[in-house]
């Protein structure tokens, strides 16, 4: 075996390690023995005389060397794999799996219902989809991509903007008929009149602000209730859906719900929130990464 084949190999090692976050498991997923694999990590941390792994007798995980070199290599074997299908003709089949992070709102309403073209398009990829209102670590937790709300202050991230999604005030009828309809901002600010059903982000542990449009520019309202939700958004809706009180929620959630939800406040409606894609600026896309990007760009628009 030559000396390019052994390291080729051995970063193989590596690289499969990482992604399932033990010799064990590689060792099973490349018909070798852990002791192998072992063998071969480490001979690779020894010809860079640096330590990918942090190992203690239960668990296993990256070091800072290691997630950086994990990322280089894991672009460099999926250019490598790009150019051998360029030239046997395969380019045109895309397959592979597909790691997806999304929040559980937009993977509700507007991610899910449209993988189902998605699919029928690209029938050989695989897509394994995680709903969590929470950051991920790309290198860590092995996603390909991720949907977030706003902008990612990372700049290790390449942002993709899907949409501006519009937010509406909104409650049910039963709730209007009892508590009446509220006609200024200044009334959400009454706890007496109205029942406000606020976000918790996870993230922070802090309340969402209300957004909205004044005067041509966009304002916020810090709701106030004996009433919050975390970790799930969609529970305020189902909440403003029994009557409880009022919700800001997006306008595609809102008319899921066709009769059970009106629209009050609506001059001060207009408000957007930005939903982006994301994924590692030092990523070499995959084809099977880029059609997932084009084609959520371009259906995003619809």
């Amino acid at each position: 075996m030559s000396n390019n084949t052994a390291q080729l190999t051995t970063i193989a090692l590596f690289c499969k390690s990482a992604e399932l976050g033990s010799f064990s498991n590689a060792a099973q997923a490349m018909g070798l023995t852990p002791a192998a694999v072992s063998r071969g990590v480490g001979r690779l941390e020894d010809r860079l005389g640096i330590k990918l792994f942090r190992r203690t007798t239960r668990s296993m995980s990256l070091t800072d060397d290691g997630r950086l070199y994990f990322e280089q290599c894991r672009a460099a074997i999926a250019q490598i794999d790009d150019a051998e299908k360029n030239i046997t003709g395969q380019r045109g089949e895309v397959r592979g799996l597909l790691r997806i992070s999304a929040p559980s709102t937009y993977a509700h309403y507007r991610l899910l219902p449209r993988l189902a073209l998605f699919k029928s398009r690209y029938p050989l990829i695989e897509l394994d989809i995680n709903i969590a209102n929470r950051n991920i670590d790309f290198v860590e937790d092995g996603y390909d991509v991720a949907i977030r709300l706003g902008e990612p202050p990372d700049s290790q991230l390449i942002a993709r903007k899907l949409e501006d999604a519009r937010t509406g005030i909104y409650a049910s009828a039963a709730y209007l008929a009892k508590h009446g309809i509220p006609e200024t901002l200044g009334q959400l600010k009454n706890k007496r009149a109205h029942t406000l059903i606020p976000f918790v982000l996870p993230s922070t542990g802090k309340i969402l602000p209300w957004i909205f449009m004044q005067g041509g520019q966009q304002t916020e309202l810090l709701p106030h209730s004996t009433v919050q939700v975390s970790e799930g958004p969609t529970g305020c809706v189902v909440l403003a859906r029994s009557g409880m009180g009022l919700v800001q929620t997006f306008d595609w959630i809102a008319n899921s719900y066709p009769g059970e939800l009106t629209e009050v406040l609506k001059e001060f409606s207009g408000a957007t929130r930005p939903f982006y894609l994301l994924y590692p600026q030092n990523r070499h896309l995959s084809v099977k990464v880029r059609a997932l990007v084009d084609f959520l760009i371009q259906t995003s628009k619809a």
